[in-house]
């Protein structure tokens, strides 16, 4: 497929997928939905890891109201059925990592989209906002399931109330990303994290983000269970093995990852 709306780079196991409408502040238009859900789909069998990120100063500025015609037309149910469920249902359902890398603000759909991802990392300058109020409409693109299990009930209420600016810093002091890192070291940090996790244990991964997952509906029974089962597939792969050798030797683990 070619892409116009993203680019997609595949090198040393990590997928970079850039959003790229820099002049539209990267704004999710039909085009570049069915670009990222087939892009992450392609990478996720290509690749080790997956990353995404923006052109330009923004990482995404939510729906392009401007897509189709008049906004105020749209078949916004048909839109989130028919675009918004097949791409968030690849990012979470991807069988490799997915990082997040946003490099400037991420607001409305835009926000959740990054939320989609396993593990967000965030410039410093980068701000997160709910800003679906501000048009008199609710959070979509899956953010009123993210956010509440990752800030909890108050803050998730009050952020998407109030349609406030949370910047990086404060999102990481919340849990609702992972990391917030100063702006003249985000780029090359992470590429560096792309790059572990591109070199490690990706069936270990992937059970990771299953056990993980199922937590939340689980009892601690079934996840007992559920350890056991997914640790049993992991102690058979040659990861398990050279990650044993390579510690009984002392010298660094080389994963062959699948």
């Amino acid at each position: 497929m070619d892409y116009a709306a993203i680019t997609l780079t595949v090198e040393d196991g990590v997928a970079v997928l850039t959003l790229n409408r820099p002049d539209k502040m990267n704004a999710l238009n039909t085009q570049m939905r069915a670009e990222i859900t087939h892009a992450v789909k392609d990478a996720g069998a290509r690749a080790r890891v997956i990353v995404m990120t923006g052109a330009g100063q923004a990482f995404c500025s939510g729906q392009d109201l401007g897509d189709g015609g008049n906004a105020a037309n749209l078949d916004l149910a048909r839109v989130l059925r028919d675009e918004y469920v097949p791409m968030l249902s690849a990012i979470y359902d991807c069988p490799v990592p997915v990082i997040a890398a946003v490099n400037g603000p991420a607001a409305g759909a835009g926000a959740n989209l990054a939320l989609a991802a396993d593990v967000v990392i965030a410039s410093e300058s980068a701000v997160f906002i709910q800003a679906f109020t501000r048009i008199g409409l609710i959070p979509d693109a899956g953010g009123t399931w993210f956010l509440p299990r990752q800030i909890g009930l108050a803050k998730a209420m009050g952020s998407m109330l109030f349609a406030d600016k949370i910047p990086a810093r404060k999102a990481a002091e919340w849990g609702m990303i992972y990391e917030a890192i100063a702006d003249d070291h985000f780029a090359t940090y992470w590429q560096t994290r792309a790059a572990q996790l591109a070199n490690g244990p990706t069936e270990a991964y992937r059970h990771i983000k299953t056990a993980l997952r199922q937590s939340t509906t689980n009892t601690l029974e079934d996840q007992l269970a559920l350890e056991a089962e997914l640790q049993g597939k992991c102690g058979k792969t040659r990861d398990f093995r050279e990650g044993v050798m390579s510690f009984l030797e002392k010298r660094p683990a080389q994963f062959e990852g699948r």
